[in-house]
């Protein structure tokens, strides 16, 4: 019987939650944990037609001893991290002491700098390793399924791919001046930090959101501002396909999101270093989190649609190849299945069919792996069925900068 843990409660875990319950024949046991025990029964609240109870527990997943405790409760085959990337080291301790597999879908980040990277995670190789257990590191969609595309289309399109464009789009608009479509705390420094793209090699800072493209997307969305951020699946994927020459990672914003965070950061408001605020410490962003609105409640209000994909320029058969790879999510159609939004739908998706590769050995290993050195085709079978198809072209401009609007390189 494939038992499952899933810690967290937020908009992600809501998604991961609903696509298991929907698939029984693998989760026979879902547990739901999370800091606040009503978070956890509101998801499950709205769970339909899942044959057997799913149960919820309260834990601090900054605390070890508690993840351990409950992990020996409920004796899960695989623990599915859905918490703050901050809690990622917890809750790995905890899964090597107590013999369990783990999953999550974002790199580890330290609370007190902006700045995420796989070491630490990569460090505990050899105890995963000797301990016989798999922990597979950001299966969600960035990181997650932009590696696997990736993985695909070098197993499928190229002898060699020279450069990698990320493209990740949310062409939605919930109706407030100002809010995230996921944590804001971790999106806001995600956003503020500054850019960073691999080349030749090296890796080249830029002032955040610094570089600006306009590129057209597909689907009626139409040309959208791109800028270039750093995004941690580079990090494992310039590791892993050494080939790469250049990669780098694009996301669109509007206006309006940029003038309020810029704002924001010239009052101070979002800074993660502690200040004292009538007798006690306060960090500003932790504060400004609890005045947006939350990213798990933008569902119902949201329309439009995401588009995130792969751009790979290289060669097969010493020809030149370009390739472009990507998926198209409707908000309403997200929420209308699961009650969340494409954000929060895009990620929680491809971490239930990751546990669900896991569970059935599809992808199986001992240590740490990141989802692209596993074979990209069972996931890519499966992620249409599951509530994300995908989309290939075979563009004829040679790289990606042929691409963009004329006169915006």
């Amino acid at each position: 019987m494939n038992r499952v843990l899933i810690v967290g409660a937020g908009g992600v875990s809501r998604v991961v939650v609903h696509k298991c319950a929907q698939h029984p024949e693998i989760f026979e046991e879902i547990t739901l944990a999370s800091r606040t025990l009503s978070k956890c029964d509101a998801i499950v609240a709205d769970i339909k037609n899942y044959p057997r109870p799913i149960k919820t527990e309260q834990v601090d997943a900054d605390r070890v001893d508690q993840l351990v405790a409950l992990i020996e409760k409920v004796r899960p085959d695989l623990l599915i991290n859905v918490a703050l990337p901050y809690q990622d080291l917890t809750i790995m301790e905890a899964c090597l002491q107590t013999g369990v597999h783990y999953m999550d879908t974002a790199n580890y980040e330290h609370p007190d700098e902006a700045k995420f990277c796989y070491a630490p995670q990569w460090a505990l190789q050899k105890r995963f390793e000797e301990a016989g257990l798999l922990a597979l590191l950001g299966c969600g969609f960035d990181p997650g399924v932009t590696n696997v595309y990736t993985a695909y289309a070098k197993k499928h399109h190229f002898d060699k791919m020279n450069r990698v464009d990320i493209i990740d789009c949310n062409a939605g608009d919930h109706g407030y001046p100002f809010a995230t479509n996921f944590n804001p705390e971790i999106n806001i420094r995600e956003v503020s930090a500054k850019g960073r793209f691999y080349k030749q090699g090296s890796w080249i800072e830029t002032d955040p959101l610094s570089v600006k493209h306009v590129f057209d997307f597909p689907h009626s969305i139409g040309p959208k501002d791109i800028y270039l951020l750093y995004h941690e699946e580079m990090e494992s994927l310039t590791k892993h396909y050494p080939e790469i020459q250049q990669m780098r990672f694009w996301m669109t914003f509007g206006q309006s999101y940029l003038t309020h965070l810029k704002v924001l950061e010239n009052v101070g408001m979002t800074g993660i270093k502690p200040i004292l605020f009538e007798g006690k410490e306060i960090v500003p962003l932790q504060f400004l989190k609890r005045l947006l609105p939350d990213p798990a409640s933008l569902g119902p209000r949201t329309v439009g649609k995401t588009c995130i994909g792969i751009w790979v320029s290289g060669e097969k058969e010493n020809r030149p190849k370009s390739y472009y790879l990507f998926n198209i999510c409707d908000h309403q159609e997200c929420y209308r299945e699961v009650g969340a939004q494409a954000v929060s739908y895009t990620t929680g998706v491809p971490a239930a069919l990751g546990a669900k590769l896991i569970l059935t050995g599809a992808w199986s290993g001992k240590g740490v792996y990141n989802v692209e050195q596993f074979d990209p085709d069972p996931f890519m079978n499966e992620i249409g069925d599951w509530g994300l198809p995908w989309e290939e072209t075979f563009p004829n401009c040679p790289t990606f900068e042929d691409a963009l609007y004329p006169g915006t390189i």
